[in-house]
């Protein structure tokens, strides 16, 4: 048989396939999610996001060992990062990738022939810049998909609105939704959050959290090359645009500040913040281009009148400062002793967090120390035990307690919670409605630059 004909035949097969799913899929929809589950002990995968992030989040989808998981559609934007996914992917987990050419979606449009794949009950995950999840959500509610989003959730005011009435329509339909906030789901820290709440170190009074080192990612971008529009440009390089991921203040600095509100139970209700832009050269004069600011120093209050600081840098040559702590009226812990989640989580006297103040260490089995699998297994075991699983109300509102302390540099305002959900300052209103030749939801100047924010200048958004 020739390649054509080959090709053609794949793609009636494909086609053939689609009718039955949805007849399928219509009828399971009617009996809802759980019926899904038990006629077909396979749960499908959708991925909308092939970035590494994305690539991270199948894997681990497909590490579960909890009965059968497939990936079967996949969607991006650019297909030279959907091909890279799912070269890499089909490497490591071979026959639980079927992803066929005909299920892989290219462009803005992608993520809803990639969701039409599934049947209810099924799992979509959301790898793209964090302004779509709105738009992503949307859609998986209304086909009955359970799904795993990555962090943040959010960037602003309106989305948040948007996304609380979405989780709220999610859980009255029994859908299962995982947030990608490892932390929560760190065997360690869910360990150290039992004993604070057991009165471990007394009433917390002052946090601290730190994210210091060199840049990262596209925290800083270099002016738009020729060869690419600026919509692919911005969404490529999402970091150094604010509509896009929040910027690196949301993108970096979220895991931090939600696993802190965690373990006090509490959300600041206002933040006052300082932030400034440095060295704005990425290398040999070439300028950079990003919406951010390299320094922010965030003081966030909550209503019982204590503080949480937390203090983000990317700078080459600094002190590399990546951990967070929790001060108590009877003693200290270190919540996380390295990066976002490092273990192990650790209770000390007094407020020195040294080795010979310890008085209590977590421990956990070697299977249960990978945070990113943790939350995975705990999604599937909820789908399929159909427990109630909703983590949606905490993702956006660690997502608006992050954009709040970024607005609050951003402005050099102080701001309140209240105030910045209530904002009607949507940064990128119609993404629904984007399609590749769309206008970026930012214009640059004659020289290539971005709008900055403005501390003092401009107080009611951010730019």
């Amino acid at each position: 048989m020739n390649e054509t004909s080959s090709k053609n035949r794949s793609r009636r097969d494909f086609l053939k396939d689609s009718g039955r799913i949805a007849t399928t899929s219509a009828i399971m929809a009617a009996a809802g999610p759980r019926l899904y589950a038990a006629a077909d002990d396979t749960i499908r995968v959708a991925l909308i996001g092939c970035g590494g992030r994305g690539s991270g989040a199948a894997g681990d989808a497909m590490s579960v060992k909890e009965g059968p998981v497939k990936l079967v559609a996949m969607a991006d934007v650019f297909e030279s990062r959907l091909k890279s996914s799912y070269g890499n992917l089909k490497k490591r987990h071979g026959d639980q990738v079927e992803v066929p050419r005909e299920r892989r979606f290219i462009g803005f449009d992608g993520y809803k022939t990639a969701m039409d794949c599934l049947r209810p009950g099924d799992v979509a995950i959301f790898a793209t810049p964090p302004a779509f999840r709105w738009v992503h959500f949307t859609y998986a509610v209304k086909k009955g998909l359970n799904v795993f989003m990555e962090k943040p959730v959010t960037v602003d005011g309106p989305t948040s609105r948007r996304m609380f009435k979405l989780g709220k329509e999610a859980g009255a339909k029994n859908l299962k939704v995982g947030v990608g906030l490892m932390s929560r789901h760190s065997r360690d820290l869910q360990q150290l959050h039992q004993r604070i709440q057991d009165g471990g170190i007394g009433d917390i009074i002052l946090q601290r959290g730190y994210r210091m080192h060199d840049a990262i990612g596209s925290f800083a971008s270099p002016p738009k090359p020729p060869r690419i529009s600026e919509l692919l440009y911005q969404v490529q390089r999402f970091h150094s645009f604010i509509w896009a991921s929040g910027g690196n203040f949301s993108d970096f600095y979220i895991h931090i500040i939600d696993h802190l509100c965690w373990m006090k139970n509490d959300w600041p209700v206002k933040a006052q913040a300082l932030g400034g832009r440095h060295y704005r050269e990425i290398s040999d004069g070439v300028p950079s281009v990003d919406q951010n600011f390299d320094t922010y120093a965030v003081e966030y209050t909550y209503a019982d009148g204590s503080t949480f600081i937390m203090d983000g840098r990317c700078m080459k040559g600094c002190a590399n400062i990546y951990a967070s702590y929790a001060h108590g009226s009877k003693g200290v812990a270190i919540v996380s002793k390295r990066s976002d989640c490092g273990r192990p989580s650790s209770i000390h006297r007094g407020q020195n967090p040294d080795k010979a103040n310890m008085i209590w260490q977590s421990e956990v089995r070697p299977d249960e120390r990978n945070p990113y699998q943790n939350e995975w297994n705990d999604l599937i075991s909820a789908i399929r035990h159909d427990k109630p699983y909703n983590e949606t109300e905490y993702g956006v509102k660690g997502s608006l307690v992050t954009s709040l302390g970024r607005m609050a540099a951003h402005t050099g305002q102080v701001i309140t919670y209240e105030q910045i959900l209530n904002s009607d300052h949507e940064m990128a209103p119609g993404l629904d409605k984007l399609t590749m030749d769309s206008p970026a939801p930012l214009q640059a100047d004659a020289d290539g630059r971005y709008p900055i924010p403005r501390p003092g200048l401009t107080k009611e958004r951010e730019y």
